[in-house]
């Protein structure tokens, strides 16, 4: 299973770069195509671990003026 994350930056918040430090801490990577970055499961996950994930995705970039989308498959 992968999920997938979509980024809208603000020009009011922090920098790209910064935000690709977080979610690359996360264990995001960065990709080119309809996504910006890709989280790749080592095995399928249930609904509530995924959710858990998007806490940590919420917190890491919490203050950060960014608005994002998670989509896994």
């Amino acid at each position: 299973m992968k999920t997938f994350l979509l980024i809208w930056f603000n020009s009011n918040g922090v920098s790209p770069s910064d935000v690709n430090r977080r979610l690359m801490s996360l264990g995001f990577k960065p990709m080119q195509g309809p996504y910006d970055y890709v989280y790749d499961w080592d095995d399928n996950v249930d609904v509530d671990e995924i959710l858990r994930f998007g806490d940590k995705v919420h917190l890491s970039l919490q203050g950060s003026g960014v608005l994002f989308k998670i989509e896994s498959i």
